[in-house]
């Protein structure tokens, strides 16, 4: 493979050229309530040529590697058309490298039926847990991504890239209340990950029963404990994606909000994204543009000190890149992407984080949420009142909204006790989604988030 790319990439005519081969091998299962709703597997080869000239970009995606001499011609023909200024891309050192997976439980391994019976036994204790379950989704994936790289620089890489997920939700009913809650886990290196998850299931499928009886969280701005997984979550959202630096290269406006130096926070906030973390589903060792991955510190000691980048952004924006140019698939162009975002430790326990707390919430996973520039709105999994440094009952529909920059100053407690996630969803960005990322934190408190519910 490495001696056909380099043999197509000779065919180059311009200032730069990438072939990205990939083969990818998947399965995929899921249950919606008593029926099963899908079941398939399938194999997919095919590839990118991606060519620069005068600044414009020409892309040729194909099926089959015959003929791959003339698409890398054709990906210049079509860039000659665009370009109308000079190439900037940066300076990165040329790859050599082979790195083949390292599973401890090879998903490929397990027979189709293992895996239809492991989630028919999810999806019956979803739907037996109690009376007032309505409905029940299980999904089970898992997908093999061989990427072949090559570029008119040097470069080749080839990198194996596994992946193993299962997700589920329940759905409780009383009346015209409706309450639905879910979970999933991940890995990049044992199906082990999804076996054994009885516990987490019915976890799941009581708590949606018991939403259905909790009251409304109190609306104002509250004190709020942020669990481990909603911190990861919003760092992401609110904080990661204005991090891209393909999105602040086209946003004047963000580009002067984000700035170098600028204080987000007091000095116990570290931000980081780092692709370069052992195995996880978020990492890599190269990105799709061939760049090593690296830890890019964002925020240091309250202090924005990094963005992320692709080749083009660094050279544009007079940046390092970062190794966050990542396609989700085949046939996408890489775009600037996160890896595992994470907020670093701060030096508080556990215990002295919610001491503090007289009467606030402790917001807890994430159902959903929407962010624009600098404004966010999450809705919690679901929440618990602190009362007097203890945790409470029970609380539903729990949203948080706010500006990122003025949330990420009310910061005022960072525990101890980081965890990083991987889960069944993904990333979405430009119409590729779900991109596997990882993303972490520890408990966070924040003072005066204004929370959404009855006044």
């Amino acid at each position: 493979m490495k001696d056909q790319l380099f043999e197509a990439l000779k065919k180059s005519s311009g200032d730069y050229a990438e072939i990205r081969v990939e083969i990818e091998q998947g399965t995929h299962l899921s249950y919606r309530g008593q029926d099963m709703e899908s079941a398939g597997s399938s194999t997919f080869r095919g590839g990118i040529v991606r060519a620069c000239m005068h600044g414009g970009w020409g892309m040729i995606v194909f099926d089959s590697l015959e003929n791959l001499p003339n698409q890398v011609d054709e990906a210049f023909r079509c860039a000659a058309l665009v370009g109308k200024e000079k190439t900037q891309l940066a300076e990165v050192e040329v790859v050599d490298a082979m790195r083949p997976a390292n599973l401890r439980r090879d998903p490929r391994t397990v027979s189709l039926e293992e895996k239809i019976r492991l989630i028919q036994k999810y999806n019956t204790i979803i739907l037996h847990a109690h009376p007032s379950i309505e409905s029940s989704g299980v999904s089970y994936g898992d997908s093999f991504r061989t990427v072949h790289f090559a570029n008119t620089r040097g470069t080749y890489y080839m990198e194996e890239r596994p992946r193993v997920y299962c997700a589920f939700h329940a759905t409780a009913r009383d009346g015209s209340l409706v309450q639905r809650t879910g979970d999933s886990f991940a890995s990049a290196v044992t199906y082990d990950v999804v076996v054994d998850l009885q516990d987490k299931v019915r976890q799941v499928a009581d708590r949606a029963a018991m939403l259905l009886k909790a009251p409304k969280v109190k609306g104002g701005p509250q004190t709020v404990i942020l669990n481990r997984k909603l911190g990861g979550i919003f760092i992401h959202e609110a904080f990661g994606h204005l991090s891209e630096a393909d999105f602040l290269y086209e946003n004047p406006k963000m580009r002067d909000l984000m700035f170098h130096g600028r204080q987000m926070g007091g000095k116990k906030l570290n931000v980081v994204d780092d692709g370069s973390i052992d195995k996880t589903i978020g990492s890599l060792s190269f990105d799709d543009e061939g760049t090593p991955a690296t830890k890019t510190n964002l925020v240091t000691e309250g202090v924005l000190t990094g963005h992320l980048h692709s080749l083009e952004t660094a050279a544009k924006m007079g940046a390092t890149p970062t190794g966050n140019a990542r396609a989700v698939g085949r046939q996408y162009p890489p775009v600037v992407r996160m890896t595992n975002t994470i907020v670093e430790n701060g030096d508080m326990p556990l215990e002295e984080l919610f001491a503090d707390v007289d009467n606030g919430i402790y917001a807890c996973d994430a159902f959903g949420g929407q962010t624009e520039f600098e404004m966010f709105t999450f809705s919690a999994g679901y929440g618990y009142r602190i009362e007097n440094g203890k945790i409470g009952e029970l609380v539903r529909d729990v949203a948080l909204t706010g500006n990122v920059f003025q949330t990420l100053k009310a910061i005022d407690g960072i525990a101890n006790d980081l965890e990083i996630y991987e889960s069944a969803g993904g990333c979405g960005k430009s119409g590729q989604a779900p991109l596997p990322v990882g993303f972490g934190s520890p408990h966070i408190r924040i003072r005066d988030v204004v929370i959404g519910g009855e006044q």
